[in-house]
This record gives structure tokens, C-alpha cells and sequence, in this order.
């Protein structure tokens, strides 16, 4: 079985400008990870660590200075087009959509830019009221949401297209306790142990890590510093806590 992500030697260097010279930064170097159909996988790290860089290089938001990523076995800077009906991207801070509009008429005209039909988004979207809810809020304006309601919003609009891979920049970020622990119930129980996608999930919580990944990596200064099943990081390291397992890891830096 191929893997559903491939990345092979990613770097990425930005210029930052500067009075009279110009600053080259490493944003990530030489990241190599491997994350197989049906995976559930969280990317650790601090603020700044690479995480979002790395995420919007696999959604093809920005290109890397070098290396490559395959989604199922394709090159997706030689066949952009084609990738991105295999994946979604969901972040933890949602401001793309519509305000005046509701919660329907979003998901119609962001069904109608993926290419979906009138019927396809009716049908879709009935679907994942099912599954994810907003029954009570989907016909009110945008500007009304709760929080958690954005959010889940925001994840049926990633999957009208049912897609087979799912990116998640800290998805609970913001979210009161109740909602953040429906949402992380949603990733794990539903989209992964259900419907078998694939989810790539980043965030700086080792908690949510914990709970949620069948692996975790941890990322720091752009590069991956260590990654395995909690249980092969807990023996790696001599240590039960995913929080003291970060704490050495960032040290050795």
C-alpha cells in the first residue's frame, strides 16, 4: 500500500528585508514524513516551530525552496490541479466566509466554486448535517455563529467535496472546552475510524496531540525532531508524558 503523503527533503527559506540587506530565514530543513491512508497524524510544536508553513505547502498555498511532496503517489507541484480534489484544508481561524450570508448560502457558493452542482450541494450538505449538526444554525446569517459553530461550518464546507485527505491547522484553537472536545471526537471517531480519510493535524497542544494522533511529530526550528506512536515516543525517551517527551526533545535542540 502507497502512502497517502509522501514528503521528501522540504525546505523552506524566506527573505526577510532589512535596512541596506536582506535576511534569509529557514522556515523548515529537510523534512521527510510518511503518513499512510487512514492515519490520524499531529504535527507538535511551539509557535513559530514551521507548523503552518509545512501545512500550507502540502495544501499547495505556497512552494517549497526545495524537496517534494506526493499526495497518493502524485508529484503535487507537476499535477496541482488534480490534487487538490483529493484534499481539504480546515483552519482554527476562519474568516473567509461571507457574514451577511447564512450558513446554507456559504456552502452553496463555495460548493458552486469547487465545481459541485446546485443538487450536489443540496445533497452533500444534508449529509453532513447528519454527521456534524448546525440543524439550528445553517439558515441564520454567518455573523450570528458561535465559535464552534464557525468552525464546523468551516468542516462541511471542506467536505462537500468528500475528499480523502484532511488538513487541519489547530482546528480547536479558540473553542470552549465543550466544543473543542466534540470537534476532537468528530476528527477521531467519525472522519478517521468511520470513513477512514486520512487527517493531518498540527497544533501546540499536547493534550489534543495525545488524544487524537495514531502518530505524533514534533516539530522545532523547522525541523522533525522526533515522531512515532505515542507508545514508541514514551520508550524512546524513558517517559509517560507526551508534555516531558516535548520538553527533552526541545532541549536537545
Amino acid at each position: 500500500m502507497g502512502y497517502a503523503i509522501e514528503i521528501r527533503g522540504l525546505t523552506k527559506k524566506f527573505f526577510a528585508s532589512k535596512i541596506f540587506r536582506r535576511k534569509r530565514t529557514t522556515a523548515l530543513n529537510n523534512v521527510n514524513l510518511e503518513i499512510r491512508p487512514g492515519e490520524l497524524f499531529v504535527l507538535v510544536g511551539q509557535n513559530g516551530a514551521g507548523k503552518t508553513t509545512l501545512l500550507k505547502i502540502l495544501c499547495g498555498l505556497i512552494l517549497p525552496t526545495s524537496g517534494n511532496v506526493y499526495i497518493n503517489g502524485e508529484d503535487i507541484f507537476n499535477n496541482n490541479s488534480h490534487f487538490k480534489k483529493e484534499i481539504c484544508f480546515v483552519s482554527g481561524e476562519e474568516r473567509s466566509f461571507y457574514w451577511r450570508l447564512t450558513g446554507r448560502q456559504n456552502l452553496e457558493f463555495f460548493g458552486r466554486l469547487q465545481g459541485l452542482s446546485k443538487k450536489e450541494i443540496r445533497h452533500r450538505t444534508d449529509e453532513l448535517l447528519a454527521i456534524i449538526g448546525l440543524k439550528e444554525e445553517i439558515n441564520k446569517e454567518f455573523r450570528y455563529f458561535s465559535s464552534g459553530a464557525k468552525q464546523r461550518l468551516a468542516l462541511m464546507r471542506a467536505l462537500l467535496h468528500n475528499p480523502s485527505i484532511i488538513f487541519m491547522d489547530e482546528p480547536t484553537r479558540s473553542l470552549d472546552p465543550i466544543a473543542q472536545t466534540k470537534l476532537k471526537e468528530l476528527i477521531r471517531n467519525k472522519l478517521v475510524r468511520q470513513d477512514n480519510k486520512t487527517v493531518f493535524v498540527t497544533t501546540h497542544n499536547l493534550n489534543e496531540a495525545e488524544f487524537l494522533a495514531d502518530r505524533i511529530a514534533i516539530i522545532e526550528k523547522g525541523e522533525i525532531r522526533a515522531c512515532g506512536t505515542l507508545d514508541e515516543l514514551r520508550n524512546k525517551f524513558s517517559s509517560e508524558k507526551l508534555e516531558d517527551i516535548f520538553d527533552m526533545v526541545v532541549k536537545l535542540v
